[in-house]
């Protein structure tokens, strides 16, 4: 069972959770989860000022973005530009910056489970580095009248051709495993594990994913929640409807993550599972490099001055 850091009997904040935009922040579930804060805001004076608010009040942040469709391309959005911005300008190796390549609603939804997960028994690090892992529970997708600007998943020609036939419809899977379908034709593949559903309905309005999706995924619950701004362009097509189903139960995502070992950064020194830090981006060395290597103490939370470079190749 999880343990929330309240039963502990401790004062701990939990690490804050930030996402680029407020369709992005999702209801809380129970009254304990909180909430998500929105970074970066409308003037770079007005983020610098709310981002280090955010890390003398709770320590660290995790910021999640939707990663860019070029990954490797210079970094031409604004808002992803004004977020590194902010991290170089207070000099801080406590805001973790995740790109997720996830749809907008995926991305809320991964956002709302590490809101839960905030205020459980993890570190900053652990937690951070967890977004990778809960991202390959996530089934995101959405009902689309046209896929001829959809470059996000794998388009056959065949399909592309099929978008100017009047009434056509697509149901595409963009996580965990890419998939197009005709409806009405072929089904997506679901989750094989107890999930809840939401959807952002757009236009023209379809129960498609409610009436059809929902029952042959035998999901436990739907929930209707606003479509968010970033969907249209992501999509590349203003006619969808967005659905992700997911994980809910704060006990099934915390002995998810807690089953995944632990190792400790060897350059900011924070825990972490997986194979990179999510702060400072350093990857874990070969296993037969680990105990060469003497991890670094990580600066104090509060109260600290302490300034620490990111290591060569983190941005």
């Amino acid at each position: 069972m999880a343990t929330r850091r309240d039963e502990r009997g401790g004062g701990n904040v939990p690490t804050a959770i930030a996402v680029t935009s407020p369709e992005l922040v999702l209801p809380a579930l129970d009254r304990q989860t909180p909430p998500a804060v929105v970074q970066p805001l409308p003037t770079l004076d007005e983020s610098l000022t709310a981002m280090h608010a955010l890390i003398e009040q709770h320590g660290y942040v995790i910021v999640l973005h939707l990663a860019p469709a070029q990954p490797e391309g210079p970094v031409d959005d604004p808002v992803l530009r004004r977020l590194h911005t902010v991290r170089s300008v207070l000099e801080s190796d406590r805001i973790a910056l995740l790109g997720v390549d996830l749809p907008p609603l995926g991305l809320a939804l991964l956002a709302q489970q590490l809101r839960q997960l905030s205020v459980c028994d993890f570190s900053p690090g652990v937690l951070a580095s967890s977004a990778r892992l809960l991202a390959h529970y996530i089934y995101a997708g959405a009902l689309l009248g046209s896929v001829t600007r959809l470059d996000r998943v794998p388009v056959p020609m065949k399909s592309h051709a099929k978008s100017w036939v009047p009434g056509a419809q697509f149901a595409v899977l963009a996580n965990p495993r890419p998939q197009l379908v005709r409806v009405g034709q072929e089904e997506l593949a679901g989750p094989e594990f107890g999930t809840r559903m939401l959807i952002a309905p757009g236009q023209p309005p379809s129960d498609w994913v409610s009436a059809e999706l929902a029952p042959a995924w035998r999901v436990q619950g739907v929930a209707t929640v606003p479509l968010p701004q970033e969907s249209g362009p992501w999509w590349g097509t203003t006619k969808l409807v967005e659905f992700a189903a997911g994980l809910h139960d704060v006990s099934v995502l915390y002995q998810l993550v807690s089953s995944v070992r632990r190792e400790m950064c060897h350059w900011c020194g924070l825990e972490l599972i997986g194979d990179r830090c999510a702060f400072c981006a350093a990857p874990l060395p070969p296993p037969d490099q680990q105990r060469a290597i003497a991890p670094r103490a990580p600066a104090a939370v509060h109260g600290s001055t302490a300034v620490r470079a990111l290591p060569r190749g983190a941005t």
